[in-house]
């Protein structure tokens, strides 16, 4: 794979053996949220947690994508993520940390807090500005796949060939973000995104087929209805098939597993480099 190591402000992030990136949300309607921290001493608490169990990478999120989620403004979002960055960087000054945002304003401004990385779940196609902001603070920029725009992507599943179809989306919006000069391009296919059940699956057993694109490949799986629907449980009991599910992805060529319990990813994790 080509982007052995990330450009993160001057730190150079090795993805040649996989990582994990936790999950921080900082939105009140999160669909599972771990006890979501209300305080910043909470907040702290929880980042040195993620640190200590193995997390390389903090995603903090500030507007929630899960369906019938409710649109939060630009201001609104700023003013959650903004306290949140800044405090974890005045007291954890070297973790590397990601924004999940569509939005250019609030990546600038992230950025400029101490963010190192844009997570944009819309792949750049929501607000094209953002691939003016990672380069202009050379950031690497994770791009998810969706159907439709943020509000039409739940109810969007039909493909032509599931595969192709998503491969051509990375193509243009990796040569979009390339074109501009962006060094460092990620992509997520985005599980649970305009997908149904089985098309998750399918996805999943052929994650192998996008590393034709020689980028690295984050996976978001963590206790998704893709696990819980279909094991007839609920995202608090979804844990072990969390595992299950990021372990396969190791096996078909993910560099990163987002989640929301670290401790059980870096399992996976250790588990997997065994085997290779």
């Amino acid at each position: 794979m080509n982007h052995l190591s990330l450009n993160c402000k001057g730190k150079l992030l090795s993805v040649e053996q996989p990582i994990v990136m936790a999950i921080l949300n900082g939105t009140p309607d999160s669909f599972y949220d771990g006890g979501i921290p209300k305080t910043e001493s909470e907040i702290l608490k929880k980042v040195e947690k993620f640190i200590h169990e193995g997390a390389t990478i903090i995603d903090i999120g500030a507007a929630s994508t899960r369906p019938q989620a409710c649109e939060v403004s630009i201001d609104e979002e700023l003013k959650r993520a903004l306290p949140i960055i800044e405090s974890i960087q005045a007291h954890f000054p070297d973790v590397i940390l990601s924004i999940d945002t569509y939005n250019s304003k609030v990546a600038n401004e992230a950025v400029q807090a101490g963010v190192s990385i844009i997570n944009d779940i819309s792949g750049g196609t929501h607000d094209v500005q953002i691939f003016q902001i990672a380069k202009k603070y050379d950031c690497p920029i994770i791009l998810m796949h969706h159907l439709g725009n943020m509000q039409t992507m739940h109810q969007q599943t039909h493909y032509d060939s599931i595969l192709t179809d998503i491969f051509k989306f990375f193509v243009q919006q990796i040569h979009i973000a390339e074109k501009i000069g962006i060094k460092d391009v990620l992509i997520d296919v985005g599980f649970g995104f305009s997908k149904t059940i089985e098309q998750n699956y399918t996805l999943l057993k052929n994650l192998s087929f996008f590393m034709q694109l020689n980028k690295p490949i984050l996976v978001g799986l963590s206790r998704k209805s893709m696990l819980y629907k279909l094991l007839n449980t609920t995202p608090e009991h979804a844990l072990n098939a969390t595992s299950i599910v990021n372990t396969i992805a190791l096996q078909h060529g993910a560099s990163i597993l987002r989640v929301h319990d670290v401790k059980e990813a870096m399992e996976c994790v250790e588990i997997y480099q065994q085997l290779t």
